[in-house]
């Protein structure tokens, strides 16, 4: 079974989390002071895996099972809430310590008035009624009674997903309602939880799919909306596309950020790929994440991404003593040693001259360098996407579409403007590579060479080394062995302040690889016509007769190869469209020609059906899906009738 729980988001609130109007302070709360106290947070809490209801509460975010979260937001405090001094909230927790609840397993009521633990993140039950239940308790401890606002039930049963739970004295009663005798009872209590259900959910459009055929060697695990508490528990697989763009390999709302949520989701989207595991995969520094990898992807080679780690260097170290002395020497460590052995030494020197030694989070960062640092990857593939140079950052794929309250029907609909900018993006880089060459720099035949090759955005890459030669000075060989000579090369980098600083370089020639580059160090992934030229791999061509979706996959891949070669020019696009109307018109005649064959139900044996034709014959077809009758000749492809 999926994972899922119930998330409860508390909708009263101010800078300080506000409870509810409570008769034990002495507030009156159905008369028209509806004052508010801090009542909830005097609560003693409860131990991890405490009883409530019958049912296990406060379990941790790394359980699969229902669960219920409390957000606090930040709104302003409603009008005439009245602030508990902090030292009234010590001296009711005082009284209150030692005590505990004790409910009945079945209808959830106390035996006896005793302390109550109020709703908080993490909180996880096996219902929506167990939920409920706790709630109304929880209420009538503290002091008030609850109602239900709305509720939402699953369309072909009457279980409910969710439901806005509040106080009995919430809002105010109508205009045409003022002047009435009865008491008035609607106070405008803000006092207010919301509950929903999830499940993993994980979703991949057609051309999402393609694109995983093209770009999914390597990929970056975006998982910034579900660590950092968003309302829509996104996760989103990005690759890169052969012009350096970011491209949507798949999307999973999951119920929690535990190992085997992750896990599902991961499995589900190799099922999509055929089983192709992906060359390298990215991700934020995360043991989850790093558990479910190592069990989806045990081939692929994970790395942590340096943009994330570098972001973090505030929030880390910026409490040290001298900090803007130990980020120097950290930046200094990262991005500027070429050898395992120069930052294995600059890491040493940073820790022990600021005396730092002990530090968890930088003891943590080194213990897994071989994930992150620069020097341990030289040899791994990262389409882009290492983020190795300053200021370099992995962006999430959402950027500017979803913010922390983006809720989940808006986010569907900036889904699709998200996914049609990003195509229209890649359509025009197409038509701008193939319709025009770039302008060269250099007399350098590799230029020349890359550029005919190479998409505009990957070559300007390329272009841009090219004209970092000139800033190279003092070549002196200093070994050579056959046809490869190395050289130690001086050169002016740009370096932190925009200033110029000059580096020594050990630089290989191979005196026999000519004037252009050989053939194996130009990666067809950023060619122009890549994705015309590559077929991917999918595993078995065979497709299954029962199976749909393989059906939509091979069709879709198939008439992907037609339009790629349709755009290069209007010749192309004419003959491709014809080919597609062919087709279609094809496929309805198979429609048409279908409609002479009628199944009918068999009342007497509901395992079979009949098949009525023109050519009065009649057989029955069972549940092997064998034809019954006298030596029957299966249907094959290529088999001609005259009607």
């Amino acid at each position: 079974m999926l994972p899922h729980y119930l998330n409860l988001t508390w909708l009263n609130h101010s800078s300080q989390l506000q409870s509810t109007p409570n008769k034990l302070t002495g507030h009156d709360h159905s008369s028209g002071n509806s004052n508010l106290t801090r009542r909830a947070l005097s609560l003693s809490a409860t131990s991890k895996g405490q009883k409530i209801g019958g049912k296990t509460a406060g379990r941790h975010r790394d359980s699969p099972a229902r669960r219920i979260q409390s957000y606090p937001a930040m709104a302003e405090a409603p009008c005439g809430i009245e602030q508990v001094p902090d030292v009234e909230l010590i001296e009711h927790q005082k009284e209150k310590d030692g005590e505990t609840t004790d409910l009945h397993g079945e209808n959830g009521m106390p035996e006896e008035r005793k302390e109550f633990v109020p709703p908080a993140v993490g909180m996880e039950f096996e219902s929506y009624d167990d939920a409920y239940n706790y709630y109304n308790c929880y209420a009538k401890e503290v002091g008030f009674r609850v109602r239900v606002k709305n509720s939402w039930f699953k369309r072909n049963s009457r279980e409910k997903y969710g439901a806005v739970l509040c106080c009995s004295s919430q809002g105010f009663k109508r205009i045409k309602d003022v002047n009435r005798l009865r008491k008035e009872t609607r106070t405008g209590c803000p006092a207010m939880i919301r509950m929903r259900a999830f499940e993993n959910v994980f979703w991949i459009d057609a051309r999402s799919r393609a694109a995983c055929g093209y770009f999914s060697d390597v990929i970056y695990i975006d998982n910034t909306y579900l660590s950092s508490k968003y309302e829509i528990p996104l996760v989103a697989l990005v690759g890169i596309n052969h012009h350096g763009q970011s491209v949507l390999l798949g999307c999973g709302l999951l119920a929690g950020e535990t190992t085997e949520s992750y896990i599902w989701m991961f499995k589900t989207w190799l099922t999509c790929l055929s089983g192709c595991a992906p060359q390298t995969i990215i991700t934020d520094r995360c043991k989850v994440l790093q558990s479910a990898i190592a069990e989806a992807f045990p081939r692929s080679h994970h790395c942590f991404g340096l943009s994330h780690i570098m972001r973090r260097v505030p929030e880390k170290l910026g409490g040290l003593l001298n900090y803007d002395a130990i980020r120097k020497a950290l930046i200094k460590a990262v991005y500027e040693t070429l050898k395992v052995i120069e930052f294995e030494a600059a890491w040493v020197f940073m820790v022990q001259r600021f005396g730092v030694v002990d530090h968890e989070w930088l003891r943590s960062l080194y213990e897994d360098r071989v994930r992150w640092a620069p020097v341990y990857l030289k040899d791994t593939f990262f389409a882009g996407m290492s983020a190795a140079l300053p200021g370099e950052t992995l962006n999430p794929f959402f950027d500017r579409y979803v913010h922390k309250q983006t809720p989940l029907k808006e986010f569907l609909d900036k889904y699709e403007l998200a996914l049609q900018k990003k195509h229209k993006e890649e359509t025009n880089a197409d038509i701008e590579s193939r319709s025009s060459g770039p302008m060269l720099k250099t007399r350098c035949s590799f230029e020349l060479q890359l550029s005919k090759l190479y998409t505009r955005e990957i070559f300007k890459k390329f272009q841009f080394e090219v004209e970092e030669m000139y800033s190279c000075f003092s070549t002196t060989q200093i070994h050579v062995d056959g046809p490869i000579i190395i050289f130690l090369v001086k050169e002016r980098v740009m370096s932190e302040g925009n200033r110029r600083e000059i580096r020594d370089y050990e630089v290989l020639y191979n005196r026999s690889a000519g004037e252009e580059i050989p053939s194996k160090y130009i990666l067809s992934r950023w060619k122009k016509d890549y994705k015309r030229l590559y077929i991917p791999d999918h595993g078995s061509s065979r497709v299954d007769a029962t199976d749909r979706v393989q059906w939509f996959n091979q069709l879709y891949r198939s008439a992907l190869q037609v339009v790629e070669e349709g755009v290069i020019s209007l010749d192309h696009y004419g003959v491709a469209l014809q080919a597609f109307e062919e087709s279609l018109n094809r496929v309805h005649e198979t429609d048409e020609a279908s409609l002479n064959t009628k199944p009918i139900r068999d009342d007497d044996d509901a395992d079979e059906f009949e098949i009525e034709g023109d050519c009065g014959i009649t057989e029955y077809v069972g549940q092997t899906g064998a034809i019954q009758g006298e030596n029957p000749i299966p249907p094959a492809f290529g088999m001609e009738f005259e009607s």
